[in-house]
């Protein structure tokens, strides 16, 4: 028994060494810039501004309504029995947190629409940083635009070229 832990330990010894004793290779590449230089993204930034400008257009349209409602009610306010300006001055509440709300799902409307346009750039950029990390027989390619890198050498292969190439490719 004695003799066949002894075995182990030696086999374990011998195994951690090999793993030592490899080449182990890091890369980094800066992601958020990579995606900023590619054409899709630019091409999303614009549709995403496009419909931005919609959204906003249709706001400018509901503010205008209510500054006129207001204008009409202060014009009038002081010839208006109470029933009529109380009932003004709920639609004007109620005109306000329709705008409210409608600002709110159109802010809720511009995220989903940035992340649906995102999410195959992000999945083109990830599947080309895979394969050059297999390519260049790399253990790991950390992002350093994320910041949760604290230190990376000069022995850290920048990967940035070799993925630009793989994306123009594709």
């Amino acid at each position: 028994m004695k003799f066949i832990k002894s075995i182990l330990v030696i086999i374990a010894f011998v195994l951690v060494s090999n793993v030592e004793a490899q080449d182990l290779k890091f890369g980094h590449v800066d992601i958020q810039k990579m995606v900023a230089e590619l054409p899709e993204k630019i091409t999303a930034d614009k549709e995403l501004q496009a419909e931005a400008v919609k959204l906003e257009e249709q706001l400018n349209v509901m503010r205008a309504e209510l500054e006129k409602k207001y204008t009409d009610y202060v014009a009038q306010r002081d010839s208006l029995p109470d029933l009529i300006r109380a009932t003004k001055e709920k639609d004007m509440q109620d005109t306000d947190q329709r705008i409210q709300q409608y600002s709110q799902m159109a802010r809720q409307s511009l995220g989903q629409k940035e992340q649906q346009l995102l999410q195959p750039i992000i999945q083109k950029v990830q599947a080309a940083i895979a394969e050059v990390g297999q390519e260049q027989g790399l253990i790991y390619i950390f992002d350093i635009s994320s910041q949760v890198v604290l230190y990376h050498s000069t022995a850290s292969v920048d990967c940035a070229p070799l993925v630009k190439a793989k994306l123009v490719v594709q």
